[in-house]
C-alpha cells in the first residue's frame, strides 16, 4: 500500500519565495568556497523553508566533507528516522567525493539534499508508513529541485489595450499616413 501510493505522488505543492532562489544562489556560490559550516547553514535554510512551508516539522542537516565509500560505492547522503520520528532526525549530506576529495557540483548536492528531504515528506507530510525509491519518489524529488533553482520568468506584461484596439489604432496612422 505505501509502495503504491508512493509511487502515485509525482509531485511537491511547493511554491518557493524569491528568498529561497536568493538562498540556493548562495549556496551554489559557496559550495566551491569550501566553507563547511556556511554549506551547512545555506542548506538548513533551504530545509527549514521547505518544511514550513509545507507545516511539517524541521529537520536537523548535517553537512560533512568527504564522503565515505566502500566497494560498492560513495555515500552521497542520508536520512535518519528514529522510532516514530523525533527532534533527533537528522539529515547528512557529504560535500567532497571520496575518490578525489573533490567538491561536488552545487546541481549534485542539491539533488542528494532535496533526496534526503523527500524521505522526510514521505513520513511526516505524505504520512507514508515507508519511503521508498518509486518513480513517484524521484519525480517528486525532481518536482522539488526544478522549482527551487528554475526560477519563474518574468510575468507576462499586458498590454494597455486590446488587440483590436491596438490593431485598429496602427490602421488609423496608416490612414493618416496615406496620400
Amino acid at each position: 500500500m505505501s509502495y503504491d501510493r508512493s509511487a502515485s505522488i509525482s509531485a511537491v505543492p511547493f511554491t518557493p519565495t524569491p528568498q529561497l532562489f536568493d538562498v540556493a544562489t548562495a549556496l551554489a556560490e559557496t559550495l566551491p568556497t569550501e566553507d563547511l559550516l556556511r554549506v551547512q547553514s545555506l542548506s538548513q535554510i533551504i530545509v527549514n523553508h521547505i518544511c514550513t512551508h509545507l507545516g511539517v516539522r524541521t529537520i536537523r542537516v548535517q553537512v560533512q566533507g568527504v564522503r565515505p565509500s566502500n566497494q560498492r560505492g560513495e555515500l552521497h547522503g542520508l536520512y535518519t528516522q528514529y522510532a516514530g520520528g523525533s527532534s533527533s532526525d537528522s539529515i547528512q549530506v557529504w560535500m567532497r567525493t571520496a575518490k578525489r576529495g573533490h567538491v561536488v557540483a552545487f546541481r549534485t548536492f542539491l539533488r542528494t539534499l532535496l533526496h534526503e528531504v523527500c524521505h522526510h515528506l514521505d513520513y511526516t507530510y505524505f504520512q507514508l508508513r515507508e519511503s521508498y525509491h518509486t518513480e513517484g519518489f524521484f519525480q517528486r524529488e525532481s518536482s522539488l529541485f526544478r522549482v527551487i533553482v528554475e526560477q519563474p520568468a518574468e510575468p507576462v506584461r499586458r498590454p494597455g489595450m486590446s488587440l483590436t484596439e491596438m490593431a485598429e489604432e496602427i490602421l488609423a496612422k496608416r490612414r493618416a499616413e496615406m496620400p
